[in-house]
């Protein structure tokens, strides 16, 4: 079993892996979980990336 992935009573996978890239610099700087049900789109957000030192917006990547 995969550690990100939650599982509903009959084995149905809830959640996604995914990776967070910074939009800058192009690192891969974050993983996390997300909804597809509720999600279907990419997800972008906020958040701090080590390599510029400042809050850049991170979308999600393959």
């Amino acid at each position: 079993m995969d550690d990100y992935s939650d599982y509903y009573a009959g084995g149905e996978i809830m959640r996604t892996r995914i990776t967070l890239a910074c939009t800058e610099c192009k690192n891969r700087n974050y993983d996390t979980t997300k909804d597809k049900k509720t999600h279907p789109d990419r997800v972008e957000m906020k958040k701090y990336c080590p390599f510029c030192k400042t809050h850049t917006l991170h979308k999600e990547t393959k």
